[in-house]
């Protein structure tokens, strides 16, 4: 790998992450996944790192997410043993983020979409600003939110995180504060002067928390006014409440048809969604919400071996990251057309004997 893909420093105490790929908004690859997991673990133990601080290089994007266009070139070959590598590393890297015993900055400029909330997600100190774009778009290509999405959109206010999930819609800098996914808003032309004043200090392990959040509370603001998600909290935790997606559509498009555009509208973004991706993720979010956080990322393990199999996803990647002409074939083409037992099988994968590879997960 070229290593500049990911940089890594260590200065007065701070471990600097960078996502360095800004050509393609900092999309994660397999190597760089392996490396910031590989980074992490041996940060963990070292004293001379008081916390960590994530960021993307350019101004286009904290992290677009993952790099899944890999994974369709190799759709014909050994898909199945590059998405494991790229999955199982890739929760590793989520789980450990989560567990840290350090405190986490993360820098969420720009784009923060699928992989990049999954390494966003985790932070202890969470950064949007003014051109933070957030979005769980794993519905437009045939996948599912995975990356801690079962645990972490099935604990937004109400039923926002499904709201957010089945859409796959991009919510600004208040909304994202406003769903609990960020903690702090900052005009992005401050950040010269925060990064300033994290070199200038050296920081200790004892004090860095305390004295990270004083460093924010003076540059920053903790909430924004007007957030958009506020103002249809409600429609969202009416029709989004049902367990079937029949029932959502349906509820949806009643409404629609009573004058309401949001509902119409929102009935029709969904219709576009693959039916499949559609069913398997209410289904993840009904069971993440009474899950721990690693039986999440095990359930989704299991649920991304087997969307390797499914024709949507490659279908999915086709129409967005391939050929772009964004219209795909969905198969099933309806929600009618899929079958309760086809949704149960993406929970259930065959390990050939062997126990779910993140069964005993230990931070080594």
């Amino acid at each position: 790998m070229k290593q500049s893909n990911v940089l890594f420093e260590v200065k007065n105490g701070v471990g600097w992450i960078k996502l360095n790929r800004p050509k393609a908004l900092n999309a994660l690859s397999v190597e760089m996944i392996h490396a910031i997991y590989n980074q992490l673990k041996e940060w963990k133990d070292d004293e001379k790192v008081a916390f960590i601080c994530l960021i993307g290089e350019g101004d286009k994007a904290l992290c677009a997410g993952g790099d899944v266009r890999a994974l369709y070139d190799h759709r014909e070959s050994n898909v199945e043993e590059l998405a494991f590598d790229f999955f199982f590393t890739e929760y590793c890297m989520n789980i450990i983020m989560h567990l840290y015993n350090k405190p986490i900055l993360v820098l969420m400029h720009g784009i923060v979409m699928g992989g990049g909330v999954g390494i966003a997600i985790p932070g202890t100190h969470r950064i949007v600003t003014e051109k933070t774009k957030w979005a769980m778009p794993e519905m437009n290509i045939g996948l599912y939110p995975d990356v801690g999405g079962s645990y972490f959109l099935s604990r937004m206010p109400g039923y926002v995180g499904r709201y957010l999930a089945l859409t796959s819609r991009t919510i600004n800098p208040a909304d994202v504060i406003y769903i609990g996914a960020a903690d702090y808003y900052m005009e992005s032309d401050k950040w010269q002067d925060v990064k300033n004043a994290i070199y200038e200090r050296v920081w200790t392990s004892e004090s860095a928390a305390r004295e990270l959040s004083n460093l924010f509370d003076e540059y920053c603001e903790k909430s924004l006014p007007d957030a958009p998600i506020a103002s249809i909290e409600e429609k969202i935790n009416k029709h989004f409440a049902y367990n079937t997606m029949e029932e959502i559509v349906s509820s949806l498009e009643e409404a629609g048809k009573e004058g309401d555009s949001w509902a119409a509208d929102t009935a029709k973004l969904i219709r576009t969604k693959s039916p499949t991706s559609l069913k398997v993720t209410l289904k993840q979010l009904i069971e993440g919400k009474e899950k721990s956080l690693i039986d999440c990322f095990k359930m989704e393990l299991n649920m991304s071996m087997n969307f390797m199999k499914c024709h949507d996803f490659f279908e999915g990647v086709r129409s967005v990251l391939v050929d772009k002409d964004r219209n795909p074939k969905w198969n099933p083409s309806s929600l009618e057309g899929v079958k309760k037992e086809v949704v149960d099988a993406f929970f259930e994968y065959d390990w050939k004997n062997e126990k779910n590879p993140l069964e005993d997960f230990e931070i080594k």
